[in-house]
């Protein structure tokens, strides 16, 4: 199926490693020009290398930013707009979590969980939103995850990924009189190297196995192209009639956490 995303101009927040990595090869592979940040500048490094060997031609543009900060992140995306000419695609993937269970987690913890999830989202999408807006509209897809509906994980972790999905849904009517949509993907537990995943399976095999045969029925976890070719087709045109809605792309998983 041709998506149509062929000279599109796509961010990617947290696009240096994992599924934000395999986001972009696959935005990359479809003919897109490509923007990605990331905290490290070694890691971004190392991810624009891997992102330019992929893109066939197709532009790419990295910078290191932390868009847990206002300011960082509309520095990216007025940095991504200014390399690539314009902003048609968002995607919030930055994420993560603070602090451990309930009693042992302090305020700091869930603010800082907040804002690795929920407020990088939103600051990225209010400084992109007046970009796609010159260009005539756009998409925008949240990373969220099952955790945001189904327990198991970590109280903040699970309440800050609730958020975004609720955030999608409260901007898609807003922002459509701008023709731009806004959709959330949830991944279940997604398995790749160097992540927690495949570092809980080579400290903990046993309890691992134990995991994926009571909570998968397909007896494994996802992968991150899994999760890339559905946020490229609800990013695409194709998928021009879905907006604010809530994509879970889990295998049916059951709970989301150990």
């Amino acid at each position: 199926m041709e998506l149509g995303l062929r000279g599109k101009r796509a961010l990617v927040t947290g696009g240096t490693r994992g599924i934000g990595r395999a986001i972009g090869t696959a935005l990359l592979r479809e003919g897109a020009a490509l923007a990605v940040c990331g905290r490290s500048a070694e890691g971004l490094r190392d991810a624009e290398a891997a992102l330019r060997t992929a893109s066939d031609g197709a532009q790419v543009f990295g910078t290191v930013a932390d868009v847990a900060v206002p300011e960082d992140a509309a520095r990216f995306v007025a940095e991504a707009a200014s390399a690539l000419g314009g902003v048609d695609l968002v995607v919030c993937n930055v994420g993560g979590t603070a602090g451990g269970w309930f009693e042992e987690a302090g305020a700091e913890d869930w603010t800082r969980t907040f804002g690795l999830n929920l407020f990088h989202s939103v600051n990225t999408i209010r400084a992109a939103v007046p970009e796609m807006r010159r260009q005539g509209g756009g998409s925008v897809v949240l990373i969220s995850s099952i955790s945001g509906w189904k327990p198991g994980s970590k109280a903040q972790y699970a309440t800050a990924k609730a958020a975004e999905i609720q955030l999608a849904a409260s901007l898609a009517p807003e922002l459509a009189r701008d023709n731009i949509r806004v959709n959330t993907v949830s991944p279940g537990s997604i398995m790749f190297e160097g992540g927690g995943w495949a570092r809980r399976m080579q400290a903990e095999p046993e309890r691992m196995t134990a995991f994926l045969r009571d909570e998968f029925p397909a007896g494994r976890m996802g992968t991150v192209e899994e999760i890339a070719d559905v946020v490229c087709f609800v990013l695409s045109e194709r998928a021009r009639w879905i907006n604010g809605a809530h994509i879970p792309v889990d295998g049916a998983q059951g709970r989301p956490g150990l």
